[in-house]
């Protein structure tokens, strides 16, 4: 498939400007239609990337118009509704997360697009950004040996509310925001989960969700991991939007600190890495370690529709995390311990 994937872009909110960025440094790829149903939002995204099919009906640019694949990025209330649509249309799909708001929904939509016989796969995730993937990377290629324990930690005062004031309204916000991130990370890192346990508090009186999360994970392979959130933590400097990581294995360890700064010990000695991601001529600190991400993933997704691969981040392997997001609310709710089987 050497001929140009052509896509149509469902949503131009906050984010969306990032994903069209991103899509223009991927080679062969071009957005032919955008769809949004506020039409500033519409005109702006347009004029900006210069697309002149525009449409205030998903559906309508779907029939209208002669796509590859579409690129989701609306809140998770719409996604199965468009993933649903979009798999009827026959097109492979990307889609924001968090995918589906139920797991029941996160399969039907799974289901869809199989059925239909496209790719399937989850925008955004922290395991594609710079830092993260060369932690991945060099655990999985064995640096450190088999790790058995991790900590994963996001805490930052960042205004995230004046860019997404939705974030300030929804009854769930940071696990199913930003720990979902975190998670995915973990399992990429750690491998499939056996056991979860959470704890979540509400500190800043203005929201309406969680802003704090503690959960503690046991994986198959025994190892434990402890991811924790936090969007009420004051620090100078300010560390957003940075993953820290610490990862113990059994022949040495693993931390990425802030400032991007890898440092692999083993026997054999210390190697520290800086592992920054490149700032677009496009991107802005300190959002460019996300928005560099962005073009990561979008290039792998064109690469399997291409290599008929299924993508790293695929809808079924987004399952897998989905789960956890559930499993911590339930285990906060409920204050025990969860298995992931049991949603």
């Amino acid at each position: 498939m050497n001929e140009v994937l052509k896509g149509g872009l469902i949503g131009c909110g906050f984010f969306a400007v990032n994903q069209m960025h991103g899509w223009q440094e991927v080679d062969r790829v071009e957005i032919v239609a955008i769809c949004d149903r506020d039409p500033a939002r519409l005109t702006e995204i347009g004029d900006r990337f210069d697309v002149a099919a525009r449409y205030a009906d998903a559906a309508e640019m779907l029939a209208a118009e002669k796509l590859d694949f579409v690129d989701i990025a609306t809140t998770v209330p719409s996604h199965r509704a468009l993933v649903e649509l979009a798999a009827r249309q026959g097109l492979h799909v990307i889609c924001q997360k968090p995918l589906a708001e139920t797991m029941q929904d996160a399969r039907a939509m799974n289901a869809a697009v199989e059925e239909a016989g496209r790719v399937f796969m989850v925008h955004e995730n922290f395991r594609w950004q710079s830092g993260l993937r060369a932690a991945i990377d060099a655990v999985r290629t064995g640096k450190i040996g088999s790790p058995f324990f991790c900590r994963a930690s996001f805490r930052s005062g960042y205004d995230v509310y004046s860019g997404q004031p939705y974030l300030a309204t929804d009854e769930r916000f940071i696990i199913q925001d930003l720990g979902i991130h975190v998670l995915d990370v973990t399992r990429a890192i750690m491998g499939e989960v056996r056991t979860l346990s959470a704890s979540i508090q509400r500190v800043n009186p203005k929201i309406r969700g969680e802003d704090v999360a503690t959960i503690l994970l046991t994986h198959d392979s025994g190892a434990t991991s402890v991811v924790d959130c936090s969007y009420a933590t004051r620090r100078q400097p300010e560390t957003f939007p940075e993953t820290l990581l610490e990862i113990d294995g059994e022949t040495g360890t693993l931390r990425l600190d802030a400032g991007y700064r890898l440092t692999i010990q083993s026997a054999g000695g210390k190697d520290v890495i800086d592992v920054a991601p490149r700032l677009d001529p496009w991107a802005e600190k300190p959002w460019h370690n996300i928005q560099e991400s962005v073009v990561t993933i979008q290039r792998h997704f064109a690469d399997c529709l291409r290599q008929g691969r299924i993508p790293e981040t695929s809808g079924a392997d987004n399952l897998r995390t989905l789960a956890l997001v559930e499993a911590a609310y339930l285990s906060a709710a409920e204050a025990r311990t969860i298995t992931p089987e049991e949603l």
